[in-house]
């Protein structure tokens, strides 16, 4: 018999997808490492059981305890799942402008869910913050702490990293990601960069995020007024970002994030959300400035059943006027059948 141990052994070893329409468009290899496919529904499934794990092995997570953490939705929902396989309490602060899609789903999982309103990082009933206090003030509760929690980043430098690289044969000119807790940009830039210095390591960023500019100009300054992405875009360094030797980054506006969702639904046939949108937005102008016959490997980082009230929503995409940019090939429009149907 061949099989893994649990939720947690399903975790990781991804396939690489080769995207084709883009592949051919670019003449490079454009390929997504498919977090999607982790049995939690995202590449936050690593974290979150490698959080657990170095809580348990460091003796701060016992038998019963409750795990507390601040969080946009997806490490919610994979803490969610590993709180359930391994019999903790899951304890979630969210932002109150996520997808509703995500607060439902975690509370199914059995996660209790606080909603706070959106603040700054300065202010102390940010979201981050809250969940601190609320872990020190439970009993037997530990604070995941995904953002600085360097078992975050750990966990992409032992895995996704080494699988990317084993994936392509070594044979990979760029990497490509945008971050919110910096973990998985920072951990597969660390391991390729120590297999091959030359190959390029590229943030994503959105607008509002203040990453773009630290890295292209080494000061931590907004780009924007915000965006429809979530969980990505932050306004500090963390501590799983500190020192990543990463090369460049790029600034996608909304409109190429949702262009490249629609893209990857009716051209590749892949159901994604808005990070997968932004992480190929990038990829292709990556593949774009490098020229014909590299590889180039991105995160297609989770799903799109999450995001259906909003990113796949036509009135809400008119609403953010980005409508225009979610396009539906000739062809796949609602054809005139109901005469046929109705006798």
């Amino acid at each position: 018999m061949s099989a893994v141990s649990g939720f947690i052994g399903a975790i990781g070893n991804t396939p690489l997808i080769r995207l084709q329409r883009l592949s051919d468009e670019t003449g490079c290899e454009i390929l997504g490492k498919a977090e999607f496919m982790n049995p939690g529904g995202s590449v936050k499934d690593r974290a979150a059981a490698a959080i657990i794990a170095d809580a348990e092995e460091r003796g701060e997570l016992q038998a019963g305890g409750t795990v507390v953490e601040g969080t946009a939705g997806n490490t919610g929902i994979g803490l969610a799942h590993v709180c359930n396989a391994r019999g903790y309490r899951c304890v979630i602060v969210m932002p109150d402008n996520q997808s509703p899609e995500k607060y439902r789903l975690l509370e199914m999982l059995g996660a209790e869910v606080h909603k706070v309103p959106v603040v700054p990082y300065s202010n102390p009933n940010q979201y981050q913050h809250v969940a601190k206090r609320l872990a020190a003030a439970l009993p037997g509760a530990i604070w995941s702490n995904q953002f600085d929690n360097t078992a975050n980043r750990e966990i992409h430098l032992r895995t996704t990293g080494p699988e990317i690289w084993t994936q392509t044969n070594g044979r990979i000119d760029a990497f490509v990601a945008a971050t919110g807790t910096g973990g998985t940009l920072a951990g597969v830039t660390e391991f390729l960069k120590s297999r091959r210095r030359a190959i390029r390591c590229v943030l994503a960023d959105p607008p509002g995020s203040s990453l773009y500019a630290y890295i292209t100009r080494g000061a931590l300054a907004s780009s924007g007024s915000g965006s429809i992405t979530e969980g990505i875009g932050i306004g500090r360094v963390t501590a799983n970002l500190e020192g990543v030797p990463v090369d460049a980054a790029v600034l996608i506006e909304d409109p190429d994030t949702v262009r490249c969702v629609y893209r990857l639904l009716y051209e590749e046939g892949l159901f994604l959300g808005s990070t997968s949108g932004i992480n190929v937005a990038a990829a292709l102008r990556v593949a774009r400035e490098l020229g014909p016959g590299h590889v180039i490997v991105t995160v297609l980082c989770d799903g799109g059943a999450k995001y259906q009230s909003r990113l796949f929503n036509r009135e809400w995409l008119e609403q953010k006027g980005l409508a225009q940019y979610a396009h539906i090939p000739a062809g796949r429009a609602p054809i005139a059948i109901r005469s046929a149907l109705v006798a």
